[in-house]
């Protein structure tokens, strides 16, 4: 790739610095020249060094009345708002895509190549979850949305011829790209920052979860489980929507620590010292599991989607096969039973997601592409 090619980085939003967001910094660590373009940018001053002081260029959605609080209800703006980004002056074009990125228009003798988190979960597979937790299962609103959410899948499925080459963050998303777009992608798993996290051995008797506490992360379902064991111990940090749901699940209940927001020090701190870390999520890939293997704690993880391919079965943890209480429990018992698991072996599988290997593998995919390119 030569010096003086021109990069745009498309991101769907800046809101939170979140699993996505570590994909973000380690494309532009990569291509450090890069331009950057999200439809809106509201990142906190404190969370957002990574983007190196770089100017992101934003959308007219984020210049609309109470888009810092609601950007979400300008759904249906959305495409047209990527699609306003003018791309012209770019060689080469990086979507880091879970919702509109990949939707940003580029010519023939432009390359794009788009990172997919995963097609916009709720306008596709999980549209009726989705309804359901927004509370619009029927009525005027749910027409409403059940419209802009079928145009959306027509602009979704047509801007996807744009894209030169697709990335998956995991063959859960691999199969969910095929299934939309009719594309082969090939797979770069987020890369996590393995030096973060120090191996402990010496564990202590608590289990941890540890999210953003919104519906389908199922914290819920986990403290939920620990109330019928009163003599296991639960630490839960995070905190989000569903906080005053999951504190009123405990309340009452000894075993259980509600401790809310953390700074990262002391969620890794708690995460080194666990005895494993359980974790209920449906996720395309999930990257705070790895993290937890990182420190050399096993994970008791929802065998479904990511997990399948982040946690090793009776190596780095293991998985239960349902989102229920007696399959929660059924895994914790499970997971005593077993020899301890190794936290050298724990932390070994963990390491096959480092960012050196991230580095290289989409370097690779974009020169290829590059090359392919430039020879037809």
């Amino acid at each position: 790739m030569s010096h003086n090619m021109k990069v745009a980085i498309i991101h769907d939003w800046l809101v939170v610095n979140g699993g996505a967001e570590k994909v973000l910094e380690e494309i532009l660590a990569l291509y450090p020249q890069a331009e950057v373009f999200t439809l809106v940018d509201y990142l906190e001053e404190k969370d957002r060094a990574w983007l190196g002081g770089r100017k992101v260029h934003t959308s007219f959605i984020h210049r609309l009345p109470f888009a810092k609080s609601m950007y979400r209800n300008y759904f249906p703006l959305f495409p047209i708002a990527i699609e306003q980004f003018d791309m012209s002056g770019f060689d080469l074009i990086i979507s880091s895509s879970y919702a509109v990125a990949k939707g940003v228009i580029t010519g023939p003798e432009q390359t794009h190549v788009s990172y997919c988190h995963s097609p916009a979960r709720y306008a596709w597979d999980l549209q009726a979850q989705y309804l359901k937790e927004s509370n619009m299962e029927s009525g005027l609103k749910s027409t409403i949305a059940r419209y802009f959410l079928h145009k959306f899948r027509i602009w979704d499925t047509r801007t996807s011829n744009g894209v030169d080459a697709f990335i998956a963050n995991s063959n859960f998303i691999k199969k969910r790209i095929h299934k939309c777009y009719r594309r082969d992608a090939e797979v770069i798993n987020p890369p996590v920052k393995l030096t973060q996290f120090t191996l402990e051995s010496n564990k202590q008797d608590f289990y941890l979860t540890a999210s953003r506490m919104v519906p389908y992360k199922r914290i819920d379902l986990v403290v939920e489980a620990f109330t019928k064991m009163p003599e296991k111990h639960l630490k839960v940090i995070g905190e989000g929507p569903e906080f005053d749901k999951i504190k009123d699940i405990a309340a009452g209940y000894s075993n259980i620590e509600i401790l809310g927001f953390q700074s990262n020090e002391v969620l890794i701190q708690n995460m080194q010292q666990a005895k494993a870390f359980v974790f209920a999520a449906e996720e395309d890939f999930g990257i705070i599991p790895v993290e937890a293997q990182a420190c050399g704690t096993p994970v008791i993880a929802y065998g479904k989607g990511g997990s399948l391919e982040t946690v090793t079965n009776n190596v780095s943890g293991l998985h239960f096969s349902e989102q229920t209480i007696p399959s929660v429990i059924d895994a914790i018992e499970r997971f005593e039973a077993l020899p301890q698991l190794s936290p050298e072996q724990v932390r070994a599988n963990a390491e096959k997601f480092s960012i050196e290997s991230f580095h290289h593998k989409l370097k690779t995919i974009v020169d290829t592409t590059l090359a392919e390119r430039a020879a037809r």
